[in-house]
């Protein structure tokens, strides 16, 4: 896969695995297993370490039947069975909040690399960018910050992710000083440091979460399967229809109440890509234009029907907001 090229942690990773690590000898309690049970699912999510808060909501879930931490785990198929639940609630919250990751395998910077005319006008780029006072110079430190811009979608991991990696490469090169280069000068500096970027890279990945959400639609239809949930969510729109339109309303009024509760549905934000207004256009192009005298009951199961729409949509095509642009 090329580096920047994103790969969803959807929890089908974790379902029906073989564990891959060696169990502990005697018996053992939840406090030492879970470490195990970390590390487990770190090696079927291509060596991810597992945000806080997906850990945190898998132990929440496992602790209702107890305090997981201080149950006692005997030798074998016992550590064995806690370990597959724990991947198994693990997938289950993955499928509500999909994590997106790069792989940065160094591909994507020898693209760059073996394309001349390609690196000529990333350098350039950069150069100018970073040439902020239009001297025609940069310091040798700037390269660090060259680094920073070309970021994960060019294959670069983070300074946060990979510090020693990174910082290690720059001394190599010299490229911490305060010595003043040309462009020229600059680019010939970038190009060696991006190349041993590279080799390193494809000896050892580094996997990046990135900052994008997908919205697939299962949190929508566990919503819809909560009938109490749902009756909530549906009373509380009908309640801003009948106050706003006063029976005057019509498909876009009622589109505008959706797109405005899109948060609280788990629906993407309206209008943040072409993906997402071609989503709320086809749901939309099947409801009737003939919304504005809709009394309660009618109200309730039209927008029931608009969400199911959506989580079907979802489901089969979801959306991905990306919060890094």
């Amino acid at each position: 896969m090329a580096d920047g090229g994103i790969t969803v942690l959807d929890g089908t990773q974790l379902l029906n695995a073989d564990l891959r690590l060696p169990l502990p000898n005697g018996a053992v309690t939840g406090s030492q297993l879970i470490p195990l049970c970390e590390s487990e699912a770190s090696a079927h999510l291509f060596g991810l370490s597992l945000p806080v808060s997906a850990k945190s909501a898998v132990i929440q879930r496992l602790n209702g039947n107890g305090d997981l931490r201080s149950k006692e785990f005997g030798e074998g198929e016992s550590q064995k069975a806690m370990i597959k639940e724990y991947l198994v609630t693990l997938a289950d919250e993955l499928k509500d909040d999909p994590l997106v990751i790069s792989i940065l395998d160094g591909h994507a910077l020898r693209v760059f690399m073996d394309d001349e005319d390609d690196f000529a006008m990333l350098a350039e780029s950069l150069f100018t960018d970073l040439d902020v006072d239009d001297r025609g110079k940069l310091s040798k430190n700037e390269i660090q910050n060259a680094l920073v811009h070309m970021g994960v979608g060019m294959g670069v991991p983070p300074f946060s992710e990979s510090r020693d990696l990174l910082d290690s490469i720059l001394k190599e090169h010299g490229a911490e000083g305060e010595e003043q280069l040309g462009q020229s000068q600059f680019a010939e500096l970038l190009q060696t440091v991006i190349q041993d970027l590279a080799d390193a890279l494809s000896k050892k990945n580094v996997t990046v979460i990135r900052n994008i959400k997908v919205i697939n639609g299962s949190k929508l239809k566990k919503i819809l399967a909560d009938e109490n949930l749902l009756s909530s969510v549906l009373e509380s729109m009908f309640q801003e229809w009948d106050t706003t339109t006063r029976g005057a309303g019509n498909k876009e009024k009622l589109r505008a109440i959706i797109e405005s509760k899109a948060p609280e549905l788990s629906l993407p934000p309206s209008e943040t890509s072409e993906a997402t207004v071609l989503l709320y256009d086809q749901v939309f192009e099947n409801v009737s234009e003939e919304t504005g005298s809709l009394n309660r009951f009618a109200f309730l199961k039209t927008v029931k029907t608009i969400l199911e729409m959506f989580a079907d949509q979802l489901e089969a095509n979801p959306i991905f907001v990306d919060f890094e642009s």
